[in-house]
């Protein structure tokens, strides 16, 4: 896959004992995947940020696993049940991933693509006010 890398990005990866850099690579590619205008950064000092009219997800490698936090304000469906943790969270929620699991890249992109579409339809915090969800 083709996409613009930004190479603090790839320090970041690129620090992490193989088995994460294969989670985050494969992390990277999908949510490239969901849609190419997504954009890479930094934020918070050293945590991997993907970006397009706001939040999509960020990367954080812990001791034993990857988080995932996807940032949809707990709006987007998990039919999959993909979601760690967070459930509860006004902000984000999480998908975790520990060596040797598979990552359910159908229901992750799918993820992605929705709060894609919900930031382009102005942000999870503007849909939950019109839904009054807020």
């Amino acid at each position: 896959m083709d996409y613009e890398k930004d190479p603090r990005v790839d320090d970041y990866i690129d620090a992490l004992p193989e088995w994460q850099q294969q989670i985050c690579h494969e992390v990277r590619d999908l949510v490239h995947a969901a849609d190419p205008e997504v954009e890479e950064t930094i934020k918070r000092t050293v945590q991997p940020y993907f970006v397009l009219q706001g939040n999509v997800c960020a990367l954080l490698a812990a001791k034993d696993h990857v988080n995932v936090f996807v940032y949809d304000g707990g709006i987007v469906p998990d039919p999959e049940g993909i979601i760690t943790a967070g459930h509860d969270n006004q902000t984000a929620r999480t998908v975790g991933f520990r060596q040797g699991e598979p990552i359910n890249a159908p229901a992750l992109t799918e993820m992605f693509r929705a709060i894609i579409a919900n930031n382009r339809a102005g942000g999870w915090r503007r849909i939950k006010k019109e839904q009054g969800l807020a």
